[in-house]
């Protein structure tokens, strides 16, 4: 209990540091925020893959979850992390992606399977602020994806770079998880990398944050339980 204690209080001091870390580059090398909201986002999010080897239970993830909710809730107005905050349209993904970490944390715990929260967290955090930064700065022969007349907030080239990226994590940690690559490790690897890709490309407003882990998780219980 001790150990969880102290291990919990390293994160909290790392996710301080992280955020300080962030904000101070972005005010000296003025940096653009979207570049450092997607720092934040792939650092923290990727520094929690090994929360079902070192937590026992999912209560210090929870603390973890509500405090840097609570961090980001509580600096949304006012200047102090303009490094997240500060972007030119709406989005509540900073402040869903707590939530969803430990959400997806919960589930895999639940089923006492690690590899159901690893993966859908590799796929968030890589695929999704990758995907993000291309299709945002790469504007020559890129155009918005459009779905039956309508224009989703996705490029073309941000949506494919998702769905290679999210595929070739998925061979590989398929293939780690499940000792061989057949035909199953095949296909499943790319049901993963669709469904993670067609989730990232409807979601609005920063929801994928949530959904695309949840539907990762949903395709893994589908097909690995």
């Amino acid at each position: 209990m001790i150990n969880q204690i102290i291990l919990t209080a390293i994160i909290l001091v790392a996710i301080v540091l992280v955020l300080a870390f962030t904000e101070l580059s972005y005010r000296r090398l003025d940096l653009p925020s979207e570049i450092t909201r997607k720092f934040t986002h792939f650092t923290s999010t990727l520094s929690t893959i090994l929360f079902p080897f070192i937590f026992t239970s999912h209560w210090p993830v929870l603390v973890l979850a509500l405090f840097f909710f609570m961090l980001l809730f509580l600096s949304r107005h006012g200047t102090r992390l303009d490094s997240i905050h500060k972007i030119n349209r709406k989005s509540v993904g900073s402040f869903i992606l707590p939530a969803a970490l430990y959400i997806t944390f919960l589930i895999s715990y639940l089923l006492r399977e690690k590899f159901f929260y690893i993966l859908p967290i590799l796929i968030l955090g890589i695929c999704d602020p990758m995907a993000s930064i291309l299709g945002m700065n790469l504007k020559r022969k890129n155009r918005q994806i459009r779905v039956f007349g309508h224009t989703l907030q996705k490029t073309v080239l941000g949506t494919l770079s998702f769905l290679v990226c999210s595929f070739l994590i998925s061979v590989i940690a398929l293939y780690l998880y499940m000792g061989v690559f057949n035909l199953k490790t095949f296909w499943l690897a790319l049901v993963v990398s669709v469904v993670a890709t067609g989730t990232e490309m409807f979601a609005k407003k920063g929801w994928d944050n949530l959904f695309i882990p949840l539907s990762v998780q949903l395709v893994l219980i589908l097909f690995l339980s």
